[in-house]
């Protein structure tokens, strides 16, 4: 394909912007495990439509989420989606489904709902809220499910379905490494279910593609650099910073969609 004549759709200015958004973003998802897509859906929508940003994020999104899933190998990543199926399983359905709307969505309500449901949830925890989730039972399977399906009500509208995820990561005790490597499992099943919603519902065109491919090569670069950072957090610290981010993330859409 090729990328030059596409790629003058954009003005260059907001491609130099894009790629240090994208290099931000990368960063933040190689030390917490998340938010590549928060950042970039803020970043980004102070440029562009919201449904240009969803677009321009989702091949980013697939590389990292890609790379965060199978860094400890492939058997690791297999028991981990054994593990959360519940999960990942009603939010890949549910993201295939919304996804087909998002066309039709108004730019200011998409970010004003997401930043909305992050602020709650991330402040919530902060405040010293600390939902428990047996290991075992009915109510795990319960909650699982309920998590995947508002993960990928919202994962379909604006391609960022983390909260709920990390919401119920939380809520098990999850281990830092476990933590990561099931984000990226859910992560990567959702953003293969994305691509394929959005080649069908028109956000992925003959324009949005070349755009997003490059902005693969800053998001790599700022994972790599992140991936160093998040080997030296303990636990304690992984776990606020990651809340931390998402307050910002969640204000940051907040401001898009209401100013």
């Amino acid at each position: 394909m090729d990328l030059v004549s596409p790629l003058a759709a954009y003005d260059p200015a907001i491609i130099a912007a894009a790629t240090l958004i994208m290099l931000l973003g990368g960063f933040v998802k190689g030390a917490v495990g998340f938010a590549m897509p928060m950042i970039a859906l803020s970043g980004l929508g102070s440029l562009l439509s919201a449904q240009e940003a969803v677009a321009i994020l989702i091949l980013p999104t697939c590389l990292s989420n890609f790379w965060q899933t199978f860094r400890q190998g492939g058997l690791a990543a297999r028991d981990t989606a054994v593990r959360f199926w519940r999960l990942n399983l009603f939010m890949g359905l549910s993201i295939g489904v919304i996804a087909q709307f998002v066309p039709g969505i108004r730019s200011e309500d998409l970010f004003v709902a997401l930043g909305l449901v992050i602020v709650a949830a991330a402040g919530a925890q902060l405040s010293g809220w600390r939902p428990r989730v047996p290991e075992n039972g009915g109510r795990r399977a319960t909650v699982e499910i309920v998590a995947g399906l508002v993960a990928g009500v919202i994962g379909g509208v604006s391609g960022v379905w983390g909260p709920p995820v990390i919401l119920l990561l939380v809520a098990l005790d999850t281990p830092k490494t476990e933590m990561v490597r099931a984000q990226g499992v859910s992560y990567l099943i959702g953003s293969v279910v994305l691509v394929a919603a959005h080649l069908q519902s028109g956000l992925l065109d003959a324009t949005t593609v070349p755009m997003s491919a490059l902005m693969c090569l800053p998001a790599a670069a700022g994972m790599w650099a992140g991936l160093v950072a998040q080997d030296r957090m303990d636990q304690a610290r992984f776990r606020r910073m990651t809340l931390v981010v998402l307050c910002l993330a969640g204000l940051n859409l907040l401001r898009r969609g209401l100013f």
